[in-house]
């Protein structure tokens, strides 16, 4: 699979040639990373840190919440690595700082190795220093510790000539049996060599060719597809910002390749070809991520929904209208303009020391309960004036479970002591 890759310097997304020209200056990051999330994890490596001569460790921050990303560059001690994986990083990166006795301290399946190459020597410092060691003599010591590696041929880097799959194959060998995941970046140009990376068993990391248009995103996340079916089409599952299921259809290159320039819901109808969910009825979907599946032959749209809803029968979901708590955050968030005078959600809405007063008594309701039963129901109480405090201040239910799935990957964790006695924030 692809990773797109956010190289920084100076403030700007850049792209260099073999690891010293500056070749292109693309800009701003965060639109590049709002466009290249679709694809699943970026890598965005901060190449002023890598050459010791700056920092872009603000701009790192501010893209951390907009996809997952890979960080790199600079990352030389364990604090470091630490404060990034912290702050939501899925991954980090460390090159000249990859030795065991740092990697022990950290996660393995969050860190990667980068062993930047010339000529299949190891490089370091912002690929300025030889070190004397092979590419593969340094993945037998480091594997133990590391749950992938990213090479780089850096000699290919950016010149837009074509990866050395040759080279690929013989790093994939030495790890073949070992629990890592390999990415290669260095000279990727098409979509072949994107599929036959994957069929190797590795990624691709690929920056100039995405820049230059050489390279379209859409074609490069299709890349590793496959079908059995005699008109080509790939399964599509469409599913929610939470996961849940709206209903399935059928993607082609060229539905898959318009969904992703536009990055809304478009697919491939048996009947009528290419089609745009929401045309006409006004259902229309923001397309957030694509997602291959294990065996390359279906796909997942992760979509965030407008309109009645994914259905032609004007329902949420293909099976019908759902149910549980991402349905009951739906209807207060509807409520919030439309909730009738004199109903309990309008008071709850326009009474923010109402509001206040239930969370706190029906949180402590829920501390006080033992029986199963009893511990259910004021739970769903607590829920449902936590969700309309998200809907009075339109926050989704969404962006709590992002929250939630950030603080997971927290290494550093608080007592979580109770605060004293008289700290209850004020309502607001």
């Amino acid at each position: 699979m692809i990773i797109p890759s956010i190289d920084l310097m100076d403030g700007q997304t850049v792209q260099l040639v073999g690891g010293r020209e500056k070749a292109l200056d693309a800009g701003d990051p965060q639109p590049l990373a709002e466009r290249f999330r679709l694809a699943g994890e970026i890598a965005v490596i901060d190449l002023d840190a890598a050459l010791g001569r700056g920092s872009n460790a603000a701009l790192v921050e501010g893209l951390l919440p907009l996809a997952p990303c890979r960080v790199g560059g600079g990352i030389r001690d364990l604090a470091t690595a630490r404060r990034w994986l912290d702050a939501g990083a899925a991954k980090v990166i460390l090159g000249t700082a990859a030795v065991p006795e740092l990697l022990r301290e950290l996660p393995r399946a969050r860190v990667i190795a980068a062993l930047d190459s010339i000529d299949g020597e190891v490089v370091v410092e912002g690929w300025r220093k030889r070190t004397g060691r092979s590419v593969i003599e340094r993945i037998a010591e480091l594997a133990p510790w590391v749950g992938g590696f990213l090479v780089t041929f850096v000699e290919s880097e950016g010149r837009m000539q074509g990866i050395d799959l040759a080279r690929v194959e013989q790093v994939l060998a030495a790890v073949r049996g070992l629990d890592v995941r390999v990415t290669v970046a260095g000279g990727v140009t098409t979509v072949e060599e994107l599929a036959t990376i994957d069929r190797l068993g590795a990624d691709a990391q690929v920056g100039m060719a995405l820049y230059k248009g050489q390279l379209e995103l859409g074609d490069a996340i299709a890349a590793p597809l496959r079908s059995d079916r005699p008109d080509g089409l790939w399964p599509t599952v469409v599913v929610d910002e939470r996961g849940e299921a709206l209903g399935l259809v059928y993607s082609s290159a060229e539905s898959l390749r318009q969904a992703v320039r536009t990055r809304s819901g478009v697919y491939h109808s048996r009947q009528r070809g290419v089609w745009t969910k929401g045309e006409g009825s006004g259902a229309t979907q923001e397309l957030l991520r694509i997602d291959l599946d294990c065996d390359r032959d279906a796909l997942r749209f992760v979509v965030r929904q407008h309109g009645v809803g994914f259905c032609h029968n004007a329902t949420r979901s293909c099976w019908g209208e759902s149910g549980g708590v991402g349905a009951l955050a739906r209807r207060l968030a509807a409520r919030v303009a439309a909730a009738p005078p004199g109903s309990y959600t309008r008071r709850l809405l326009d009474e923010p020391a109402l509001l206040q007063a239930k969370l706190v008594e029906e949180a402590a309701e829920l501390a006080a309960a033992r029986a199963p039963s009893h511990v259910a129901a004021e739970a769903a109480d607590v829920l449902y004036f936590a969700l309309v405090a998200l809907a009075r201040a339109g926050v989704p239910l969404e962006q709590v479970e992002r929250e939630l799935d950030r603080r997971a990957l927290r290494l550093s964790r608080r007592p979580g002591d109770a605060k004293p006695a008289g700290d209850e924030v004020p309502a607001r």
